[in-house]
């Protein structure tokens, strides 16, 4: 028998799946970890514990759980959060903790900076994208000025999943899909590292290898095999961010198919026949050469409920509080007894991008319960989710098809509400795993034990999320926007 082995580094859990080649789960193992916040607008992990730490801990998990001969296991992928920037030094050892994706607006100096010198135009024609929170380049310069003793230490910069892939083999690479996001050192068309852009940032020769998600990055090293437990020799993908291995866990693969990624954040990819240029959105070539993806992000989602859990739901059981909650908001109404939810707890991604963005429950009143204000929340959510996919279809790229994913897929109210909300039916797939298993079909077909359509067999459509119009969300939704318009000056205050 013939196996791959995928494994996912979240933002707070690591999941693993051990899977044959007709898409059955041998295997599954998980490992918890935290999200650093050193001060308010930072957000960050340890590599050595959380992304390291816990890839050995899940993989030793799934090979005990399985039995399998590591022999037998034919190709190894993983993904992480990301972008992330990472500093290491010449032995591949971190320098510091690694700094998060969009989540994290250090470098919001930088990114006005840069922007003001290059050009939000320029940078869009040449990066596919504006500078944000969610771009390496600003936070390569933050780390250059402010920790100027570790950048001269640094050897190279790595984001979470090249880390990775460089203790797995000991090649330093990374994916264009995720290379992308380090403008303004990527050129989407010349689909390479530029300097001139920005001559000041970093030496080129300090940024790993580019490759395409589908190409054998190397094979585990002695070393690797020893900490694992894998078999040394056993080949090793680019990898990926976990949002593009999630989206083709679920068969997004044709032009017009989205994902919706429901996460710590709301993450959005639709596979695109061109590229989409705004700045409001986020463009990369997709995982294949040739093909293109759109991208875009809330900075806050299934963190605000984690939020919400821990700080007003205190005295229910952290094992069962999310079932409870979800039964107290299923007896608020539409609109939630007149509550409005802005979910701008760390700023805001696309399509506003604003760092400064503030979280708000609006219309408190001492009838309200908590389970009109855990309503309020996920509604919150969903309009800021509808924010984004409106802008897709102003630009003439309202979805075709829209898969759902992610551990949130289990919350059935916002499933339905994020339909009713953006009035789009919504698919979900029989294994909702995620970008693991994602993980492990992109391994498979690395190495041809699989062609790309065989997701559809590995995966099929298990129900269908139908979206039905609601005038509380229609009302709530035009508030939701007139609101963060009216306060966004006060939060810059805050």
């Amino acid at each position: 028998m013939a196996y791959t082995l995928g494994i996912d580094i979240g933002t707070y859990e690591t999941k693993g799946v051990l899977v044959d080649f007709e898409g059955g789960i041998v295997a599954q193992a998980a490992r918890g970890h935290q999200m650093l916040v050193p001060q308010p607008g930072w957000a960050e992990h340890r590599p050595e514990e959380d992304w390291w730490g816990d890839f050995i801990y899940v993989c030793q998990a799934l090979l005990q759980e399985s039995g399998v001969d590591p022999r037998d296991i034919k190709a190894v992928a993983c993904s992480a959060i990301g972008p992330c920037m990472l500093p290491v030094d010449a032995e591949g050892t971190p320098l510091m903790n690694g700094v998060l994706y969009g989540v994290d607006g250090r470098a919001e100096a930088e990114v006005r900076e840069l922007t003001d010198r290059i050009g939000e135009d320029v940078l869009i024609a040449r990066c596919g994208n504006a500078l944000t929170s969610q771009s390496v380049g600003p936070k390569i310069l933050w780390l250059k000025r402010h920790r100027p003793e570790l950048y001269a230490r640094t050897a190279h910069v790595l984001t979470s999943t090249s880390f990775l892939v460089q203790r797995l083999t000991g090649e330093v690479v990374i994916d264009h899909y995720t290379a992308a996001n380090f403008a303004p050192l990527y050129d989407v068309a010349a689909q390479t590292w530029v300097d001139d852009l920005a001559e000041d940032i970093l030496p080129l020769d300090k940024l790993p290898r580019l490759l395409w998600s589908g190409e054998i990055a190397g094979t585990i090293t002695p070393a690797a095999a020893a900490a694992t437990g894998l078999a040394p020799g056993t080949p090793v993908t680019a990898g990926t961010i976990d949002a593009a291995a999630e989206a083709f866990s679920v068969g997004v693969d044709r032009p017009g198919d989205m994902m919706m990624m429901y996460g710590s954040t709301i993450f959005i990819i639709l596979r695109a026949a061109e590229r989409i240029t705004d700045p409001r959105i986020w463009y990369a070539p997709w995982l294949f050469e040739g093909e293109h993806a759109s991208m875009a992000g809330l900075a806050t989602s299934g963190t605000l409920t984690h939020w919400f859990r821990d700080q007003i739901a205190r005295d229910l059981d952290p094992t069962e509080a999310f079932q409870t909650l979800a039964k107290e908001a299923a007896a608020s109404p539409p609109g939630a007894n007149g509550l409005l939810q802005l979910p701008y707890f760390s700023g805001e991604r696309t399509p506003i991008h604003d760092v400064h963005a503030k979280g708000a429950l609006f219309g408190l009143n001492l009838t309200h319960t908590r389970g009109d204000m855990y309503r309020a929340l996920i509604e919150g959510i969903a309009f800021g989710t509808r924010h984004v996919t409106d802008t897709f279809a102003e630009l003439g790229h309202a979805p075709e098809r829209l898969l759902a994913v992610g551990g949130g897929t289990k919350n059935a109210l916002w499933l339905q509400a994020t339909s009713d909300i953006t009035g789009i039916d919504q698919v979900v797939c029989e294994k909702t795993t995620g970008a693991s298993y994602g993980d492990a079909f992109l391994a498979a077909l690395a190495i041809g034990g699989v062609a790309r359509e065989d997701i559809v067999q590995w995966n099929p459509v298990a129900e269908t999320i139908t979206a039905t119009p609601c005038m509380a969300y229609e009302t709530g939704y035009r508030l939701f926007r007139r609101l963060y318009e009216q306060t966004k000056d006060i939060a810059r205050l805050l």
